[in-house]
């Protein structure tokens, strides 16, 4: 006898697109992999299913794992730096109530890991599955993924960011910082960045932006006030919150055009993530509604 379609599916289709995300950087392949696990979720037979979590945990987990490795060579050759696709988490909870693993420093700081190390890191630390189910949902052994989360939290525990910032408060830092850059305030921009902050800017080689990172508060104050000064003439900013954090929305003649996300710590900004690429911005795209009420 098939499975009920509907049956235990819906309950857990908010869960397969946070995992789903975390894995990809990316909502919209986060979508096609959820609808791929539907799909195969229509076929299996009860015998097959267990638990249905672990069941649609394994399908789509295996999934991302075959993209990761078919979109490793794309992303080795992506121009400039990528950055994970933004989603609106403003009026959202997230399920896995972990905020921290969906800022763009953590999901750039994933992208460091092979695809298994990233699985087993988010299954195991994230979503708090055991080595034992970790290795069952993967197809690996609990000795393999055991030594592979040893390795991922190495690398993640050397570069780690963390943040504390207020919402208020970084609300009120980033409100400033928007208004100095449209001014083109260099000082008054400066006195909001940490000494070492860093600006990321992901056009994916379709619009202009900076090939590489720029590094330190008096280059970013100038390089922001450059960008603002050539291209953002007519840029209407909406603030809201992006993967967790403090960011505005720039639109223009009612288009989406660019989102910029800040990494606020001890009430400076640390990192600016500057996403550009116009196929990042299509899911976003759709969240006009989440946009106004921000």
């Amino acid at each position: 006898m098939d499975l009920n379609p509907q049956d235990g599916f819906s309950e857990h289709r908010q869960y397969l697109l946070s995992l789903g995300y975390r894995m990809l950087g990316s909502m919209a392949d986060a979508e096609d992999l959820v609808q791929e696990t539907y799909l195969r979720w229509q076929q299996a037979s009860p015998a097959e299913v267990r638990t249905p979590r672990a069941f649609l945990t394994t399908i789509l987990t295996r999934l991302a794992l075959n993209h990761l490795d078919s979109a490793r060579v794309r992303r080795e050759q992506y121009v400039g730096p990528w950055l994970p696709e933004p989603i609106i988490t403003a009026e959202t909870p997230d399920p896995a109530e972990l905020s921290e693993s969906l800022t763009m420093a953590f999901l750039v700081l994933l992208e460091s890991l092979s695809p298994l190390e990233r699985a087993v890191f988010l299954l195991h630390e994230v979503f708090d599955y055991s080595h034992a189910q970790v290795a069952e949902i993967t197809g690996s052994t609990e000795a393999a993924c055991r030594q592979a989360f040893r390795r991922a939290k190495a690398s993640i525990a050397e570069r780690r960011p963390r943040f504390q910032a207020r919402p208020r408060a970084a609300r009120q830092l980033t409100q400033k910082f928007i208004e100095a850059v449209q001014q083109g305030r260099v000082e008054d921009i400066m006195s909001l960045l940490h000494s070492d902050v860093v600006t990321y800017s992901d056009g994916g080689g379709q619009v202009r932006a900076a090939l590489n990172p720029i590094y330190g508060a008096d280059r970013v104050a100038r390089f922001l006030v450059g960008i603002a000064q050539k291209g953002a003439t007519g840029i209407t900013p909406i603030f809201s919150e992006v993967n967790g954090q403090p960011a505005f929305i720039g639109l223009m003649d009612g288009r989406l055009r660019t989102v910029l996300v800040l990494d606020i710590a001890a009430e400076k900004i640390c990192n600016i993530y500057i996403v550009v690429n116009p196929e990042k911005l299509q899911h976003l795209d759709k969240e006009k509604t989440a946009w106004n009420h921000a």
